[in-house]
């Protein structure tokens, strides 16, 4: 063995940390937080353990929470009041993310990320409107009180992109109007990037950052958040308008296509079986990489956990990095308040 090379020199105590890599800090973090306009006490979420639905009267307490830990930014979700074959609530002036909104920023000093999506503000659950056919379907099945997906009713899901684009646009103004510091609008609708800058520049918001959900693939990561914002689809699935997890080269596109409509930050969601595309991602653009840490790869690290296969803590930390050393410049993630105080 030539003797002159060892690596384990620089793997010390002292040296050990002088020459990392990759660092992970508290200001890298985005916790989201779930506002529910049905209910007036605090709901845990069963599967994703340490977190809660909260009454709009508790945004701003649920919001300290964060900031007492160490984490400097939220991620608002919204249940709303009433469901309706548009969304009509996800724009509402009175809506519970312009309420909470409003509330957060006007007593907090949080940075306000709002999540732009029509799925937890309509009946059917999906991210937009439903074609005429679909819709007839639906309803048909609905009224016969069956709900369960079938090939052929599935193949008549479609989602209305450009019907859709005008109402993504009205959210994204509303949560600027309630005082939002940034909209990430994940519906994965084409074009949805530049009618939402349009919609916010002509409403005066120039200075307001977009962070697209650039690259949104079709994943069965989300299922504990669609218990937490009760918005899963009454039928079907995305697969039509959320990216195939087999589609590598797909992702570059998506992003480039957010970039040139005005994009000022790209979102990879979600994050640890998807780390190449956040290296793609981090080397083909300039602009900030996110990457959501999803629901899933929080239940799942818990869940083991429990078992006393593992240390939570630990593990958390060790994903929350490798994350970071894919290229990811932040991460929204449910482990935020868990890891900040570790890393401070």
């Amino acid at each position: 063995m030539d003797m002159t090379r060892r690596p384990r020199r620089l793997r010390r105590d002292g040296i050990r940390e002088l020459v990392s890599e990759t660092s992970l800090d508290s200001s890298d973090l985005v916790v989201p937080i779930f506002v529910d306009a049905t209910t007036d006490e605090r709901v845990p979420i069963e599967s994703m353990p340490g977190h809660e639905r909260v009454p709009v009267e508790d945004a701003v307490a649920r919001v300290e929470e964060a900031l007492d830990a160490g984490v400097e930014a939220v991620m608002v979700f919204g249940i709303p009041e009433s469901k309706d074959e548009r969304g009509t609530r996800a724009w509402a002036e009175n809506g519970v993310v312009q309420r909470a909104v409003r509330d957060i920023t006007a007593e907090t000093d949080a940075y306000v990320i709002t999540d732009v999506c029509l799925c937890e503000y309509t009946e059917h659950g999906h991210c937009g409107v439903l074609a005429s056919e679909a819709r007839e379907s639906w309803e048909e099945r609905r009224s016969d009180d069956v709900l369960e997906a079938d090939a052929e009713a599935d193949g008549r899901l479609t989602v209305q992109n450009d019907e859709t684009l005008d109402l993504l646009a009205k959210t994204a103004v509303s949560h600027a109007e309630a005082g939002a510091d940034m909209v990430a609008p994940s519906s994965m609708t084409d074009g949805m990037i530049r009618a939402i800058r349009a919609g916010l520049d002509d409403a005066g918001f120039e200075n307001l950052p977009v962070m697209s959900y650039a690259v949104k693939y079709e994943s069965a990561f989300y299922g504990p958040f669609r218990d937490a914002a009760d918005g899963a689809p009454a039928f079907g699935d995305r697969r039509h308008y959320q990216m195939d997890p087999a589609n590598r080269r797909e992702a570059m596109r998506e992003a480039r296509l957010d970039v040139e409509e005005g994009a000022d930050a790209l979102l990879v969601k979600p994050a640890l079986p998807y780390l190449d595309i956040v290296s793609d991602v981090r080397r083909e653009f300039d602009h900030p990489v996110a990457a959501y840490n999803v629901s899933g790869e929080y239940a799942m690290l818990h869940a083991a956990a429990e078992k006393g296969w593992l240390d939570v803590e630990e593990t958390a930390l060790e994903s929350l990095l490798s994350v970071k050393r894919a290229g990811a410049d932040l991460i929204v993630t449910y482990f935020a308040e868990d890891v900040a105080p570790l890393l401070d």
